[in-house]
């Protein structure tokens, strides 16, 4: 074979499987950008729907949850006469200083109005994810747990509550975590399904504060459309294998 030809070949088929490749992992790179909102805490009916529990050190009553009339100013502004907004706070203490870690589980309640753990659907495949935390100045980081649809829990590290005040705590989403499969439906959305704040072992722990307000995430909101979609959504196929003819 010429060599020219051979060049030419080579690039047709690069190019070919490069394009089998696109095809294939197109909403893996979309473009709808938009910004949600997981948790805001306003609406005492609802937002306290959440589980607190500490490891094993707790002291006994502790950790403390409860909605407080508080928030950042630099969202909201300082007139709290004026405002009825509410952010969740926790209040803790352990017995010895450890890795003592505080779990903050979003839940909804069942049958018989017992709170049980529950994922919050995250829309689209994010992007970042991020929240305002008030700190007291202790040693303590913020960890968020993220399940996929293989139900993988992935750790993101949202950054240390070393500070004072409200602050503005965000991480990105690594690509690694899988938000699509290869077979229709493709695509497979992540859950939010806890917070977890872990103390230093050298640091204070017999009583802190801490308050968490506005989580939300930047998303990819596109999806490719597709001749036959209805019947890659789970409620309508069923739907329509129900009526079908037997």
């Amino acid at each position: 074979m010429r060599p020219g030809l051979r060049s030419f070949l080579g690039t047709v088929c690069g190019m070919a499987l490069f394009l089998t490749a696109a095809l294939a992992m197109g909403d893996e790179s979309t473009q709808t950008i938009a910004s949600r909102n997981l948790a805001s805490f306003d609406d005492p009916a609802t937002a306290g729907d959440w589980i607190v529990q500490g490891s094993k050190f707790a002291t006994q009553g502790f950790p403390q949850m409860q909605l407080v009339r508080a928030w950042p100013e630099a969202l909201y502004g300082r007139n709290k006469t004026s405002k009825t907004l509410f952010s969740l706070g926790v209040h803790a203490k352990f017995d010895r200083k450890s890795y003592n870690f505080i779990e903050i589980i979003p839940a909804a309640k069942d049958s018989s109005g017992k709170l049980q753990p529950r994922g919050v659907p995250i829309p689209g495949r994010v992007k970042a994810i991020d929240m305002w935390v008030w700190g007291s100045n202790y040693n303590y980081t913020l960890d968020v747990h993220l399940r996929d649809y293989r139900g993988i829990d992935h750790v993101l590290h949202m950054g240390s509550l070393l500070f004072a005040g409200w602050k503005d705590l965000s991480t990105t989403i690594s690509g690694a975590i899988p938000q699509a499969r290869q077979y229709i439906p493709r695509y497979a959305g992540l859950e939010m399904t806890k917070l977890v704040v872990w103390t230093a072992p050298d640091e204070k722990v017999d009583d802190f504060y801490f308050f968490i307000d506005e989580i939300n995430v930047i998303t990819d909101l596109f999806e490719t459309r597709f001749d036959g979609e209805d019947l890659a959504d789970p409620d309508s196929l069923n739907t329509l294998w129900q009526q079908g003819s037997k």
